[in-house]
């Protein structure tokens, strides 16, 4: 079956669905049928998205909400239960970037990118998969972790760190509800290349030479090769709709990287930069 005989009639909720890739997600799921539920701490974001959904004949719920927040997370469930009653799709996408070396970011800026990034992640599916187990119905819940969980990268260690935590997390619950026996997928979804704000909107510590000149290379090689978020969301859409656990918006590239990955454990194989990293570095 396709998404919309799968999902047709039933509610998603999706966090950090203000832009990007939630955005994109949510836009799909709509078009498709489901009553979209959007969470985003940029409240005129989703405002505006759900005003635009509901235009085109479809059904929004815009709920403000920080998903470092456990009580926010509650509330969120709460919102979408009361509008309408069940929730067949979970999306935990949100997520932030920022660049620097390890020890130049801040601790506040540490401890905000983990909460949103893990702690966002971990409750929502807390939350939400209570509900899910006690109504008895399949349900989805997708993960969405980034092609940066199989890899390394310098000056990025926040966000790369968060993502293995994300993944792990979440092959951890799909063997919870095989354990269970339960009707709830998982999906764990390993973004690549996506036109998103996720750059732009990425707080730094220091503006070093290197670190600007990072910044502008990896907005520049999103926004010019990556996919625009409403092609994304399809696919992200059409690989949880089919039951997979790994769903990729670039399949070659994330099966190039599990292969290298593979190799470098089974090596025992030292840290190595990247072309593109020893570059900038060299350029300082």
């Amino acid at each position: 079956m396709n998404k919309a005989e799968i999902f047709k009639g039933r509610t998603a909720v999706i966090t950090g669905a203000g832009s990007g890739i939630g955005e994109g997600l949510a836009r799909v799921a709509a078009a498709i049928g489901m009553n979209v539920v959007l969470a985003d701490v940029v409240e005129d974001r989703i405002a505006r998205l759900a005003v635009g959904i509901e235009a085109a004949g479809g059904s929004a719920l815009p709920v403000a909400t920080d998903v470092g927040d456990v009580a926010a997370l509650e509330r969120l469930a709460d919102a979408a239960y009361g509008r309408y009653g069940e929730v067949g799709l979970l999306v935990n996408n949100a997520g932030i970037e920022t660049i620097g070396f390890s020890w130049e970011i801040s601790g506040d800026t540490w401890d905000r990118l983990l909460s949103i990034n893990v702690r966002g992640v971990v409750h929502g599916c807390r939350i939400f998969a209570r509900h899910m187990l006690e109504s008895g119905k399949p349900g989805y819940i997708a993960n969405v972790a980034s092609i940066g969980a199989l890899g390394m990268m310098p000056t990025q260690a926040p966000y790369m760190m968060s993502k293995h935590a994300v993944l792990s997390f979440t092959e951890c619950l799909y063997l919870e509800m095989q354990l269970k026996k339960a009707p709830i997928h998982v999906s764990a979804v390993l973004p690549a290349q996506v036109a998103t704000r996720i750059f732009e909107d990425a707080p730094t510590d220091r503006q070093s030479g290197f670190i600007e000149r990072q910044r502008e290379m990896m907005h520049a090689m999103i926004s010019q090769s990556g996919l625009t978020p409403m092609e994304a969301g399809e696919a992200i859409l059409d690989g949880i709709a089919s039951g997979a656990f790994w769903v990729s918006t670039h399949p070659e590239t994330t099966a190039q990287m599990a292969r290298a990955r593979s190799d470098y454990l089974a090596n025992l194989a030292n840290p190595a930069l990247a072309d593109q990293a020893e570059a900038l570095l060299l350029a300082e």
